[in-house]
């Protein structure tokens, strides 16, 4: 667990082999004449928002003509927060070579890139997968990766500006992350929030969290601190623990700001961001066109077209907020 001021440090991209890795178009399917997509996700088969994701893709491939179980099988591979079956779910995946594999956010795209370069894989969530080495550009991927990214660095001053406008007296901001689970893009996130910061005259800093265990003590610590605000970043660890999130913000009364809406349903203060389900569906397009042989290196990359502003009004009150009507009247949906 970390706690401090924000400092400058040198960021390295990961950069990988993409330049090296063949193109991949395959036209498998099985002797039943089903097609195959492998699907890895990081939460468990319980979690609502995973239940929420996976439907809404497999209503993007029904759309299509792609029904699971008639001509198409879902292999879906849940991690369940567990890091250490990540890679061994991957594998698993790949041996059964599928079609097409999906990958839900960051860490599960870099565990499937390990496993194979040649079959095809579309992905939700990559921030920038470019400078991850994943993909040459955003227009022609030229590889076997190709996909949706989710969050942009500059989302940062939209966040920081609604916890203001909903708690002028903020003195301080916290940009709370896993540093393990964050990798592409962090320095920009952390410096975006150094540049929104000083607009607003608040203090930056970070607060990261590399276990379960470091979420209360953080979240603690900052509310030593008096007119703390909190906002999460996008990371695999972040969306995974939501919960535990929203209740030590809670229980602290740390004005909180989150990425998507899930944590505003329950319990959290406030969310903005892409309409994550509606990300999932689309990305289906993209499945459905591999299988009918569009090659991947031609998919580009898509960045979302659609956001939303969801708050929850019954946290507002027990923080003591007295939000604008303004800005009550921009949001999308205003949980009661």
């Amino acid at each position: 667990m970390h706690f401090d001021r924000l400092k400058r440090r040198k960021f390295i991209p990961l950069l990988g082999g993409a330049a090296g890795w063949p193109l991949a178009t395959r036209a498998q399917s099985a002797g039943d004449g089903k097609r195959r997509v492998g699907v890895l996700m990081p939460s468990d088969p319980e979690d609502s928002f995973g239940k929420q994701s996976l439907a809404a893709l497999a209503e993007g491939l029904r759309r299509l003509g792609w029904d699971d179980g008639r001509n198409l099988v879902l292999n879906v591979q849940w991690i369940g927060g567990d890091e250490g079956r990540r890679r061994a779910l991957a594998g698993e995946l790949v041996r059964h070579a599928p079609d097409v594999l999906f990958a839900c956010f960051q860490a599960q795209l870099a565990a499937l890139v390990r496993e194979t370069h040649s079959i095809p894989i579309v992905f939700v969530g990559v921030s920038d997968p470019v400078g991850g080495g994943y993909v040459k550009s955003y227009a022609r991927p030229g590889g076997n990766i190709t996909g949706f990214t989710l969050y942009e660095p500059s989302m940062v001053g939209l966040w920081l500006s609604v916890l203001k406008e909903m708690v002028p007296v903020l003195d301080r901001v916290a940009l709370l992350f896993n540093p393990e689970a964050t990798m592409q893009r962090r320095e920009q996130y952390v410096q975006a929030l150094k540049t929104a910061a000083a607009a607003s005259r608040v203090e930056p800093l970070t607060a990261t969290v590399t276990s379960v265990n470091d979420i209360a003590v953080t979240l603690a610590n900052l509310a030593q601190q008096p007119r703390s605000g909190v906002i999460v970043m996008p990371d695999t660890f972040t969306a995974v623990h939501f919960k535990l999130i929203v209740e030590h913000a809670a229980q602290h009364r740390l004005p909180t700001v989150y990425q998507f809406r899930p944590p505003v349903e329950a319990g959290g203060l406030v969310s903005y961001g892409p309409k994550q389900l509606e990300i999932f569906r689309q990305s289906a397009t993209y499945i459905d066109r591999i299988l009918r042989g569009s090659a991947v290196a031609d998919l580009p990359i898509q960045a979302p077209t659609k956001f939303e502003l969801v708050i929850n009004l019954k946290a507002a009150k027990a923080l003591g907020l007295d939000l604008p009507s303004a800005l009550l009247a921009r949001a999308d949906e205003v949980i009661e």
